[in-house]
């Protein structure tokens, strides 16, 4: 798919084939680590595979083609997103529109996106240092081209702490614009906000 790495949806694991299996799935997640982001690496070893189950969403694990090594993960799921419309550009409203809901009362656009709800690379010895950040969100991006081949949808979002070098990454160097923001707060100690950015595919 793209050079020096292969995608793996873990439904492929969860079919319980011979060669497979949740329980060798659980093995290959327990091996990857995220010090800089704790609730990247609890959600993939606590919460990814329910949610798969459930079709909440779906995580893929990104392997080195060399040795099968896990050099990082990101998982997928449909939203629904509401943009106002004074907060996005003509020309990209002209081509939400296309996909979208017109509330006139609030001036905001209702649509499904692709979420990308997480995305992560493997600190465990040094992993991370055989792929980039760039690298590991183009899998992301070239994962929902795929879908959107097969069911439409142009839109694909994140949610980001309002962190400068976070925010320089996705919007400077990967051309996602800025939209909204929300509060985050199920499940956590305490209540953070969450900095909004969507790119048209």
């Amino acid at each position: 798919m793209l050079n020096g790495i292969s995608v793996v949806n873990i439904r492929e694991y969860l079919q319980n084939n011979d060669e497979l299996g949740e329980d060798i799935l659980k093995e290959i997640l327990s091996e990857f680590s995220c010090e800089k982001n704790p609730d990247v690496e609890r959600f993939l070893k606590e919460q990814a595979i329910e949610f798969t189950k459930k079709n909440q969403s779906v995580t893929y694990i990104v392997l080195s083609n060399r040795n099968a090594e896990v050099l990082g993960y990101f998982t997928l799921a449909i939203k629904p997103i509401s943009l106002k419309i004074d907060s996005i550009s003509k020309t990209m409203a002209r081509k939400i529109s296309r996909v979208s809901e017109v509330n006139e009362f609030d001036g905001t656009y209702s649509l499904s996106a692709f979420l990308i709800a997480q995305l992560g690379k493997n600190y465990t010895d040094e992993l991370n240092k055989r792929i980039s950040g760039e690298q590991l969100l183009e899998a992301a991006i070239a994962t929902i081209r795929e879908l959107q081949f097969r069911a439409g949808g142009m839109v694909t979002f994140l949610e980001a702490a309002p962190e400068e070098k976070l925010l320089h990454f996705y919007r400077d160097e990967n051309r996602f614009k800025l939209f909204g923001s929300r509060l985050a707060k199920e499940g956590l100690p305490e209540e953070h906000r969450l900095v909004q950015l969507l790119r048209v595919l």
